[in-house]
């Protein structure tokens, strides 16, 4: 796993927390060279055959996603992205029959791309009719040429948008069928094609807080330290935080400290394989005391540690390529 973690410094985080921000310090990541090509994916299909999803999932994979360019603006973009800061090396374009200059225009748009030493590839998704049908009654939506159908039907609608979009399927680089799968199984399917190393990758936020300040709204599991004794009845550890090796070390000595960290830990690795499975992407692991200064924060950054594979955490190495993020977000409230 990547490590990610927050500033070490009181004041800075003590300023963190009065803007509402974290202020994350990369200890270590993938960065993109200057020289990295550009690579494009059009995404197009049938309306209800899923584009919205493959949006979805290619934002997670680290494309930006815009929708609905007309053809003739898309090598701007290009442009704009590399100018960028930082650049944008990975683009999505979500486009649909509703612009005019579509099927014309997108063929030879991609040719002009590749030309230019874009890596170009055109995603198209389709389905069957009794599937689209379905879909737009769930949905309850009109199809988007119903209204231009000779009767007005939505069966009418979908005849003419698979004639409109006929010679863009035949240009595409993937075509995939989405009659027969689930969300999940389209999301499985898109990672294995536009993944590679970022598939699997999975973002995960290490959250200390304080419970006098409410348990955080975004946490999807929370773990309470309160049973622990407090080194704030300490004196000499009082005025130091969880960052601070002597509180660290009160806190992880303590009966019953090492055990509880390695069950989280081994909690927080079942549940982000679920994770996983399911197409999820983001998880905040939320680690609670009385103030969010001490225990909260020795056993967040302890926890970090173990699930960013450091070698002498509990529970050994993970080599999962997870990014993990540290941040205290009471620290310096007191």
């Amino acid at each position: 796993m990547t490590r990610v973690e927050a500033s070490t410094d009181t004041a800075e985080n003590s300023k963190a927390t009065d803007t509402g921000e974290s202020q994350p310090t990369a200890r270590s990541g993938r960065s993109a060279p200057e020289s990295a090509p550009v690579e494009v994916v059009i995404v197009t299909g049938l309306s209800g055959a899923g584009r919205g999803t493959a949006a979805k999932v290619l934002e997670d994979l680290g494309y930006y996603v815009a929708d609905n360019l007309p053809p003739e603006l898309i090598g701007r973009m290009v442009d704009l992205g590399r100018g960028a800061e930082p650049p944008i090396r990975k683009l999505a374009l979500v486009m649909d029959v509703r612009n005019r200059f579509f099927t014309g225009n997108l063929a030879a748009v991609g040719e002009q791309l590749r030309a230019a030493g874009v890596r170009t590839r055109i995603l198209f998704l389709e389905a069957s009719d009794d599937v689209l049908i379905r879909r737009f009654g769930f949905a309850r939506r009109r199809h988007p040429l119903q209204s231009e159908s000779a009767d007005g039907t939505l069966t009418a609608g979908i005849a003419a948008e698979r004639r409109r979009l006929d010679p863009v399927k035949t240009a595409a680089d993937v075509v995939i069928d989405t009659t027969a799968l689930s969300i999940h199984q389209l999301h499985r399917k898109l990672e294995e094609v536009y993944g590679g190393d970022a598939a699997t990758v999975l973002q995960l936020t290490i959250q200390s807080f304080g419970f006098k300040y409410g348990v955080p709204l975004d946490a999807d599991m929370v773990f309470d330290l309160r049973f622990l004794p407090n080194p704030h009845w300490i004196p000499e550890l009082r005025e130091k935080t969880g960052q601070d090796a002597p509180v660290s070390e009160y806190v992880l000595s303590q009966p019953g400290a090492q055990d509880y960290l390695g069950t989280a830990r081994h909690l927080v690795d079942l549940t982000t394989e679920g994770y996983r499975q399911e197409g999820k992407r983001y998880m905040t692991v939320a680690v609670g005391c009385t103030g969010g200064k001490h225990r909260s924060v020795a056993i967040a950054e302890a926890l970090g540690e173990a699930l960013a594979g450091n070698e002498s955490a509990p529970a050994g190495n993970n080599d999962s390529g997870d990014v993990v993020r540290v941040v205290h977000r009471d620290l310096g409230r007191e």
